[in-house]
């Protein structure tokens, strides 16, 4: 078919391909490939294809981003083909281009992805294996993954992810984890790396290489749950901490939901939009701190507990959630009592989202007292007591009740 009979708006072709190259392609996909007046790839995808394919052949350019975005237009008039690793839904090229240019400018070919081969080699069942993904990401992302007994893959962008997931597990206490490098899925080079995390035996490997664990607890090692409510002592803090059995109550009242975003306001420690992140790999929330010392400590609190995606914004509200985008949910954990700051979180939520605001002195409880005649909801005291010795016996010693406002807008 002649360039000038070609339609214009023809989908961009991604073809998925393996280490296995030109034989593990399926019929479709190859007749796609040779069907392609451009090929765009890396340079190692596009050495996969046979010399005889007449394609014209364009490596990525680095930055890939700008090249994605400009794909549709970059090659008018002509047939394009993307090679794309494996799946190409999976952490792949075409995810992004669908995320660029919508699912109809984008046909998908795809071909088993390192996921399914690697369950397949360990035979381990895809749906009981979580999957992270570090490719441009912090490795900390892989922290609430490690819990005991879970099976889990890290895909990585290079051939050091093996030894920096081995290292994060044995410094969690998963020091006796099996770990498993799986190198060249699929293909003639295939080779598979084991040890355990604390005494992982190999360096740098091959860099299509995807990371098995199955994690398994040192002794004394006290693990940390998803759910709301981690130890107080989980987080690094200044005395500025929701405690423990608040910050349950609070988090429930938030209600974290997969994608939505928090505001977690004056934030202290950074304990509310951290379990709130925590709650779900897609949630996402800003902590806002006018002080630096405890804005630089949210900041290792949140990478040391696995969510190092939490956006930690300095500077004093109400001024400082004017450019923020919109919340789904606003926490207010200090300073009702700050002029406009309710106000302005209140009009800062769509209809739907949740409005947490927790106080502890008579002043600040009056303000979420008015607001809840003004606006309704749930306004809830909670008094909690802890056991202490008192002499060879033991007491109760209570802690200042806080005083929790919660509303739907």
């Amino acid at each position: 078919m002649r360039a000038e009979e070609r339609d214009p708006t023809a989908p961009v072709t991604v073809v998925g391909i393996g280490a296995d190259g030109w034989d593990g392609l399926s019929p479709a996909a190859r007749r796609a490939v040779e069907e392609a007046d451009v090929l765009r790839g890396s340079a190692r995808q596009l050495g996969l294809v046979p010399d005889g394919v007449p394609a014209e052949r364009v490596p990525w350019p680095s930055p890939l981003g700008p090249a994605l975005a400009d794909l549709p237009e970059a090659h008018p008039g002509r047939r394009v083909v993307v090679l794309a690793s494996g799946d190409p839904m999976l952490s792949g090229v075409g995810a992004s281009l669908v995320r660029m240019h919508g699912p109809a400018a984008v046909r998908v070919v795809p071909h088993p992805s390192s996921v399914s081969l690697a369950c397949a080699r360990l035979g381990w069942a895809v749906e009981e294996t979580a999957v992270v993904t570090v490719v441009g990401r912090a490795l900390e992302l892989v922290t609430p993954h490690v819990t005991p007994g879970r099976r889990l893959l890290v895909l990585g962008s290079d051939g050091g992810t093996p030894a920096g997931v081995a290292a994060l597990c044995a410094r969690l206490g998963y020091g006796a984890s099996r770990v498993t490098a799986l190198a060249q899925l699929g293909g003639p080079a295939e080779h598979v790396l084991t040890g355990t995390a604390a005494g992982w035996p190999h360096g740098v490997v091959d860099p299509l290489v995807v990371t098995a664990v199955e994690a398994v607890a040192d002794p004394g090692t006290v693990p940390l749950p998803t759910v709301p409510g981690l130890p107080d002592d989980a987080f690094e803090d200044d005395g500025q901490l929701t405690k423990r059995e608040v910050r349950a109550v609070t988090l429930a009242r938030l209600a974290p939901l997969p994608g939505q975003l928090l505001w977690d306001v004056g934030a202290g420690a950074g304990s509310i939009g951290i379990e709130w992140m925590r709650a779900h790999p897609s949630c996402r929330a800003v902590a806002v701190e006018s002080h630096p010392d405890r804005a630089a400590r949210i900041a290792r609190n949140a990478a040391r507990l696995g969510v190092p995606g939490l956006a930690v914004v300095r500077g004093r509200a109400p001024e400082a959630l004017a450019d923020l985008p919109a919340p789904d949910a606003v926490f207010v954990g200090g300073g009702a009592t700050t002029p406009e700051l309710l106000e302005t979180c209140w009009a800062a939520l769509p209809p739907g989202g949740r409005l947490v605001a927790n106080a502890v002195t008579v002043e600040s409880e009056a303000v979420l007292a008015g607001w809840f005649a003004r606006v309704g909801g749930d306004l809830v005291r909670l008094a909690v007591q802890r056991a202490q010795p008192v002499g060879s016996y033991t007491g109760w010693k209570a802690a200042m009740p806080v005083t929790i406002l919660s509303v739907v807008r």
